[in-house]
């Protein structure tokens, strides 16, 4: 369930619980929904399609009885559109924009959409774009939030922003076509120089099963199975599924034939045991950019649960950020590997009895 200082989820329902707007009879469209209180409460049992990507908050809404949960809303069939679409935007804007375009694409005639965004999160962008979109039929601020919302839809949209919003977060080549990515996406137009740093100090004896923790657009999975021959198998562990459906286009076909597993979960709660070798770079904030060194700390320790006696995990990271504890705990040798940019890369071997 979402924390319950989940500002925007909170301030999304204020509109509903102040008497500003009606919740509608019929189903409603929840996109990047996420679960908690106030969802319930305003929701009670009626009907909530749930879109959500990111496997940790997916995964309690699929809890939640009598709610459809998709990682794109559009794969439900038989609903035809909603009278209401609540959508929590996300912090990058483009990807935001092509959302709102979606929620017009989802609202009946007459229908509405409601948005809240915290405001460093980008909330009078995001007032200012949906004004542009459909029109503005209200807005309220609180918990340092802006929730708004369009006035029942009549078709009185802009029509040539909708497409070009629609189109904003499209799959495209990026670094010189070798990879695909999407806005939205970790480090999405670029190689993250973090990445970069573990590929270049991937040694080429690693050898045996291997796993990628947060795989992202499948960068480091690539760059593994091209320096390391002696990889047998690769699983690819990430929790947002549009950067994981990614990393299979961008791994299609491998650089070598051996078997890969794209697998979307939340690393934090276990992964499969019995690997030779781990990579990660770890996700150190939320989607909401709060700031949790713990995230990957947890990577570390589930890292060294699932690793065999003498298996290495290559994990780098922001050099200020307090994993060494981690790793000293869970592992028999650490040593940092490489230092650049404000980033280090550590090698971390299981010694006998560690991580267990």
């Amino acid at each position: 369930m979402a924390s319950s200082d989940d500002a925007p989820l909170q301030t999304l329902f204020l509109p509903f619980s102040s008497g500003a707007l009606r919740w509608p009879e019929g189903p409603v469209a929840f996109l990047r929904a996420r679960d908690g209180w106030p969802l319930r409460e305003q929701a009670g049992g009626r009907e909530v399609d749930c879109e959500q990507s990111f496997a940790p908050f997916a995964q309690p809404l699929q809890q939640a009885a009598g709610w459809t949960v998709s990682g794109q809303l559009d794969d439900v069939a038989g609903r035809g559109r909603y009278p209401l679409v609540l959508v929590l935007p996300p912090r990058q804007r483009e990807e935001a924009r092509a959302l709102f375009a979606r929620a017009l694409a989802l609202v009946a005639e007459g229908g509405r959409i409601v948005a809240c965004q915290h405001n460093n999160e980008g909330a009078r962008s995001g007032e200012g774009d949906l004004k542009q979109l459909a029109g503005l039929g209200g807005s309220l601020t609180k918990n340092h939030c802006r929730v708004f919302w369009t006035a029942p839809l009549q078709g009185q949209h802009d029509v040539d922003v909708a497409k070009r919003w629609g189109a904003l977060d499209a799959v495209r080549p990026i670094v010189g076509g070798r990879f695909l990515s999407r806005p939205g996406v970790f480090a999405w137009d670029r190689i993250d120089p973090a990445s970069a740093l573990l590929a270049e100090h991937l040694p080429a004896d690693l050898a045996g099963r291997a796993a990628d923790l947060g795989a992202g657009y499948g960068y480091l999975s690539r760059e593994l199975l091209e320096r390391c021959p002696k990889i047998t198998a690769l699983d690819l562990y990430e929790a947002e599924k549009r950067a994981l459906d990614l990393a299979e286009l961008n791994l299609a076909p491998p650089p070598r034939p051996v078997p890969l597993r794209f697998l979307w979960r939340d690393v934090t709660a276990g992964i499969e045991p019995d690997y030779d070798v781990i990579i990660s770079n770890p996700p150190f904030h939320t989607p909401s950019r709060a700031d949790r060194p713990d995230i990957g700390q947890r990577f570390i320790a589930v890292a060294a649960q699932a690793l065999r006696p003498g298996g290495r995990l290559y994990v780098v990271a922001n050099r200020h950020l307090p994993y060494e504890y981690t790793l000293n705990e869970s592992f028999g040798a650490v040593r940092v590997v490489a230092e650049r940019d404000g980033f280090k890369l550590v090698e971390a071997v299981k010694g006998k009895g560690k991580g267990r």
